[in-house]
């Protein structure tokens, strides 16, 4: 096979070029449909050769990358950048800076009803007002 030529399964690229710490954590997110190649939604075994464009969906965001290399073999993260092109939009960006000033993104499930502080905050961040919120006196 030609060096240009090489074609990588894209669960095998993912875990290689670090965008996710294990093999099978990314096969399990091309399962769930976060990964697409090509605008197309695809499963681990798959294969990807350079040029092409992986999204990858994580939280909030869609990060998009041109694969300039197709490996298997997990590299060192100074040699990543010889492997992949990131091509984000900034506007994605910009969304996940959004989220983290928000700060309600990050209320974990299961932890309850807001308290009364965190209700009136919430509120201020979102300049709404509701009828009970004004009493009559």
């Amino acid at each position: 096979m030609d060096a240009d030529k090489k074609v990588a399964r894209i669960d095998k690229w993912l875990w290689a070029v670090r965008l996710f710490k294990t093999r099978s954590l990314s096969a399990e997110e091309c399962k769930k449909g976060h990964i697409t190649l090509n605008k197309t939604q695809v499963k681990p075994a798959r294969t990807v050769k350079s040029g092409d464009v992986v999204s990858v969906k994580k939280g909030p965001i869609t990060y998009t990358f041109k694969v300039l290399q197709a490996i298997e073999k997990r590299v060192g993260a100074q040699l990543v950048p010889e492997m992949m092109e990131n091509i984000t939009s900034p506007e994605q960006y910009e969304l996940l800076e959004m989220n983290k000033i928000s700060g309600f993104v990050d209320r974990g499930r299961g932890t309850g009803r807001p308290t009364k502080k965190d209700r009136r905050s919430l509120d201020e961040f979102k300049d709404v007002t509701t009828p009970w919120s004004q009493e009559q006196r």
